[in-house]
């Protein structure tokens, strides 16, 4: 049941993240301050494209991560491209750290200045709302941090795993996407993540934690007209 892992989005927001989407037609998108991604069927039609330009308005940015890419239809430009893998954690053992604590509203904005130090990809001021943040404190500080993106039928996304360069090298990211894991072992459902193409630090990591790449995945992200 891998296929909807090649449009998750879309799988999350007309499956387990519903209550999230704004809608126009089969159009989708999450609110702005919970995240940056749009969602239209794989084999968008003319009127699906229309359908989402009305939903982000003229000018509106959509972000989608796709096997294929996207076909950018006349009218739309592209703002940003880049090339990721999408990698599938089956093979994960699943371990819960004592070190790790749950995060909550009160903690994003020590998490979006980790994120911003960091870069491991979007989180938005309502991201933490899609799933379990956990972090480790040093000091009473934020310097790690891993969680829950992408929820959709059987599967869960790995997100935001980001560590302060003053600790790196201390095991705290594969700690983190263990216990991440763990949760989402428990919920029934298998984990999996996307990392940018020439991240091969990450990469490196997460196959030696039992990840595996499933696909490559290209980035979109495109100008409404």
């Amino acid at each position: 049941m891998t296929a909807v892992l090649d449009n998750p989005a879309y799988a999350a927001l007309t499956g387990p993240h519903a209550g999230f989407a704004e809608r126009v037609g089969r159009a989708l998108r999450y609110p702005s301050d919970v995240s940056p991604f749009t969602a239209i069927p794989s084999d968008p039609t003319a009127s699906d494209w229309a359908d989402l330009a009305a939903l982000v308005g003229s000018g509106g940015l959509v972000a989608f991560g796709s096997p294929d890419g996207i076909d950018v239809p006349d009218g739309w430009s592209v703002a940003f491209e880049g090339a990721g893998v999408q990698m599938v954690g089956d093979g994960v053992v699943p371990a819960r750290d004592d070190r790790a604590v749950r995060l909550g509203p009160d903690d994003v904005p020590e998490i979006l200045d980790l994120v911003a130090r960091t870069e491991p990809g979007p989180f938005l001021p309502r991201t933490i709302e899609l799933g379990t943040y956990l972090g480790v404190r040093r000091h009473g500080e934020l310097v790690a941090v891993a969680g829950e993106r992408l929820r959709l039928p059987g599967w869960t996304e790995i997100s935001a795993v980001c560590t302060d360069p003053s600790v790196r090298g201390q095991g705290l990211a594969s700690a983190l996407v263990r216990h991440v894991a763990a949760n989402i072992v428990d919920a029934g459902s298998v984990p999996f993540l996307h990392a940018a193409a020439d991240n091969v630090g990450a990469i490196a990591l997460y196959e030696h934690l039992g990840f595996t790449v499933r696909s490559r995945v290209r980035f979109t992200a495109l100008v409404a007209p």
